[in-house]
C-alpha cells in the first residue's frame, strides 16, 4: 500500500483550509453584544472603562474523567483533578453498564462503592465537576457489549432489564447531567442477540425519551464516517441516523469519534494512503461534518485519540501538529459544539494494565500527559487554543449612553468597571443563542 507524508493533503489545500477555518472561527464562535452601563435609577455612565475578559468557552471541550482518583498515588489525583479543570469544561462519566452494576441490584452509583479501574463513581465524578465548574456528560445509557454477563443473552429479558436501568439512572441524574450518550458503535460487531434487533437504534432513543424528556440524547459512533465519506448520503452513519429519525427517533446531537487506532510510520512522517485519505484530509473532514450536518442537528467529536507512538520529541510534536489542525478544523465548523479528547494520561488506556505500554490502547501514547503527568507539547497546544489564541480581553469605553460594543468569543464574561474611584464587578454571558444587547446595574 502506498504511503503518503502526513501532512500532504493540508499542505495542498493550505490557503482554502486557513480561510475556512478563520472564516468559521470568526463567523461560528464569535459574536458582538451592546453592553449599557448604568446605575440603579438607569442613569446612563458616561466613560466607565470596561475590562471584558472570557472566563469560559460556550463551546464545550474536554476529555473523559475514567481516571478520577484511579492513580497508584495521592500525589498524581491530585496533580490530575488540577489538570483535568485547568484545560477543560466538560467531562463524559463512565455509566458502563457491565462495570457500573456488575452485581445485579447493586449500582456503583455513590462515591463510596467499591471501585473498578478507569470507572470512578458517578457521584465522585460529579462531585468534582461541581467543585471545578466542569460540565458532566454520560457515556452511554445502552453500549450492548458492555452489557454484564448477568443479563441473559435474550432480547425481551434484555429489553426489561435495560428499562429498569435507564429508569434508575433517569431518577438521580437527569437533572445534574445535561448530555446523556443513548447508544454506542452500533456499526461494529457484537455477539449478542439484543445487537441483531432490528430497530435498537429507535428502540433505544424512544426509551431514552421516556425517562429523559428534558435532556440533549446523543447518538455516537466510531465506524462507518470518514473512510465512508465519499458514499455521501449513502455513508452507513448517514443512513442509519436517518433511518432512526424517519422512525421517530429523538436524536438531539451526532456524535462521532476519531480515533487513530492504526499504525503510522512517524519515523518518516508517512502514513498509508488510504487512512491518510479518509484521516487527514481537510477536504474530507470538512465533507464528513457537513454532510452529518445536514440533519440539522449539532455535532459533537465524542472521543478522540491522535498517537505519538513514543516519548520521543519529534513525535510528540507531530501529535501536537495534527492536533491543532484538527481541533481548528472542528472547532470552525458552524455545528459543532464540543471536542472531547479521549485520555488525558498515557499509560492508563483501554484494555491494558497500568504503565504497561506494550499493550491494550496504551501503545499509541495517545494521551496529553505522559505517564509521570508531565505535559507533551499536545496539552499545551490545546491550553493555548483555548487560553490564548481564542481568547477574548479587551479594553472598553462607554459612550455618552453608557455603552459599548463587546466583540469576542461567546462564553462567560467577568467584566472589571472602572467608574470615577469606584471599581465593581461582574458576570455576564456572550451567547451564540443569547441576547445582543445587555444591560449590567451597578449598585
Amino acid at each position: 500500500m502506498k504511503q503518503i507524508p502526513l501532512m500532504q493533503h493540508y499542505l495542498e489545500q493550505k490557503e482554502e483550509t486557513d480561510s475556512r477555518i478563520q472564516l468559521g472561527i470568526e463567523q461560528n464562535r464569535k459574536g458582538y453584544a451592546t453592553l449599557r452601563i448604568q446605575t440603579q435609577d438607569g442613569q446612563p455612565l458616561r466613560q466607565a472603562q470596561v475590562h471584558a475578559v472570557l472566563r469560559r468557552h460556550e463551546f464545550k471541550h474536554g476529555a473523559n474523567l475514567f481516571m478520577l482518583d484511579e492513580f497508584e498515588s495521592a500525589s498524581k489525583n491530585q496533580q490530575y483533578r488540577e489538570q483535568f479543570s485547568q484545560l477543560f469544561n466538560l467531562a463524559t462519566l463512565p455509566f458502563y453498564w457491565k462495570d457500573l452494576e456488575p452485581l445485579q441490584g447493586q449500582p456503583r452509583f455513590s462515591a463510596a462503592s467499591p471501585r473498578v479501574y478507569r470507572r470512578p463513581a458517578p457521584d465522585l465524578c460529579l462531585d468534582y465537576c461541581r467543585e471545578q465548574g466542569v460540565e458532566p456528560k454520560l457515556h452511554c445509557l445502552n453500549y450492548v457489549p458492555f452489557t454484564p454477563d448477568w443479563v441473559p443473552d435474550d432480547i425481551r429479558q434484555t429489553q426489561y432489564l435495560l428499562e429498569k436501568r435507564f429508569a434508575e439512572i433517569a431518577a438521580r441524574y437527569s437533572q445534574t447531567i445535561p448530555g446523556h450518550e443513548v447508544i454506542n458503535e452500533t456499526l461494529c460487531a457484537c455477539s449478542r442477540r439484543f445487537f441483531q434487533k432490528p430497530d435498537l437504534v429507535e428502540w433505544s432513543f424512544k426509551l431514552a425519551e421516556k425517562y429523559f424528556p428534558g435532556n440533549e440524547l446523543i447518538i455516537n459512533e466510531c465506524a462507518g464516517i470518514y473512510q465512508h465519506s465519499t458514499q455521501g448520503n449513502r455513508m452507513p452513519y448517514y443512513m442509519l441516523i436517518q433511518r432512526a429519525l424517519e422512525h421517530g427517533a429523538r436524536i438531539d446531537t451526532i456524535g462521532m469519534q476519531c480515533h487513530w487506532f492504526f499504525p503510522i510510520d512517524y519515523e518518516k512522517g508517512m502514513i498509508n494512503q488510504d487512512q491518510g485519505d479518509a484521516y487527514l484530509n481537510p477536504a474530507n473532514i470538512f465533507s464528513v461534518l457537513d454532510r452529518l450536518a445536514e440533519f440539522g442537528k449539532p455535532l459533537q467529536i465524542t472521543e478522540v485519540t491522535i498517537p505519538a507512538f513514543s516519548n520521543k520529541p519529534e513525535f510528540e510534536a507531530l501529535q501536537a501538529q495534527l492536533l491543532k489542525l484538527y481541533y481548528s478544523i472542528w472547532f470552525s465548523h458552524p455545528a459543532m459544539e464540543a471536542i472531547i479528547y479521549w485520555n488525558l494520561v498515557d499509560g492508563y488506556a483501554f484494555s491494558a494494565e497500568q504503565g504497561d505500554m506494550s499493550c491494550g490502547e496504551n501503545i499509541y501514547y495517545g494521551g496529553l500527559l505522559r505517564f509521570d503527568l508531565s505535559p507533551k507539547p499536545a496539552y499545551q497546544v490545546i491550553y493555548d487554543l483555548f487560553h490564548k489564541e481564542w481568547h477574548t480581553d479587551v479594553q472598553l469605553v462607554t459612550d455618552a449612553q453608557g455603552c459599548c460594543k463587546l466583540h469576542g468569543f461567546y462564553g462567560d464574561y467577568d467584566l472589571d468597571i472602572q467608574t470615577g474611584t469606584r471599581s465593581i464587578t461582574r458576570q455576564i454571558k456572550l451567547s451564540k443563542q443569547g441576547a445582543s444587547k445587555l444591560t449590567v446595574t451597578l449598585d
